[in-house]
């Protein structure tokens, strides 16, 4: 029998450690493609940030770097500066990035680094519990805010993609979902797109991708996809908001 589809060479064979229904796992073979299709991986670095996606460099078979809570995009601006033939991404959720991370991922897509981040937003703190994030939708429930985020005293979610898009120096931001197969297939591309305006100069690129966490959300696997749907995508809508021309495939 003909194979037609395989395990990305840029994957490794170790179990995935996440929860049922959590897409992180989908959104690690996106990349991985990604990297295998453009032929990348020998000259690729990944730098993994403090979160659910902790243990990536478990996943990536490629060169990778831990981060501090927070400091990936300040670790992969030094990777990229020192080795600026690498192609290099960070793959980060909503607590890392958007909170204590905020000020390391403002500044590198102020400043142009030409690197990729890859950005998972599940609307809460996966790892810890469950805790109010950043991207935590008003009246959302989670362990922190069991009467849902009351943003009179919260304040409101943050949208990332929109704020970083607004800067001069960025070259690619778009926020796509992983809650059906055509948008998994949009997220691949928005990924390609990210990676070819590394590798053709043109500064920060970031991917802002919706996910879903059963787990802290309390839900069977299904529902959470369409929750996603339902609710994230209203408050988080999907599109590419800053494209340099050339980057597109």
């Amino acid at each position: 029998m003909k194979v037609i589809s395989g395990k990305p060479e840029s994957l490794t064979d170790k179990k995935y450690h996440y929860c049922p229904g959590c897409m992180h796992g989908v959104i690690h073979r996106l990349v991985a493609e990604v990297i295998d299709e453009l032929g990348l991986r020998e000259e690729t670095v990944g730098v993994a940030s403090v979160g659910c996606s902790v243990l990536s460099h478990n996943y990536f078979n490629l060169d990778m770097q831990e981060a501090a809570h927070g400091r990936a995009p300040a670790v992969a601006t030094g990777i990229k500066r020192v080795l600026p033939d690498r192609t290099v991404f960070t793959y980060q959720g909503d607590g890392d990035l958007a909170s204590i991370g905020s000020a390391e991922i403002l500044h590198a897509a102020a400043r142009g680094e030409n690197i990729t981040v890859i950005f998972v937003n599940n609307s809460c703190y996966g790892m810890t519990g469950g805790q109010m994030a950043p991207t935590t939708l008003p009246g959302q429930l989670t362990s922190t805010t069991p009467l849902g985020r009351d943003v009179k005293k919260e304040g409101y979610p943050l949208r990332m993609s929109e704020v970083l898009a607004t800067m001069d120096a960025t070259a690619y931001i778009a926020r796509t979902s992983t809650h059906n197969a055509k948008h998994v297939m949009k997220t691949k591309k928005a990924i390609l797109n990210a990676f070819k305006a590394q590798q053709q100069g043109q500064g920060f690129s970031m991917v802002e991708v919706l996910s879903t966490c059963p787990t802290n959300w309390k839900m069977k696997p299904v529902e959470a996809l369409q929750w996603v749907e339902n609710n994230m995508m209203k408050y988080f809508p999907l599109q590419e908001f800053k494209k340099v021309s050339g980057g597109d495939q």
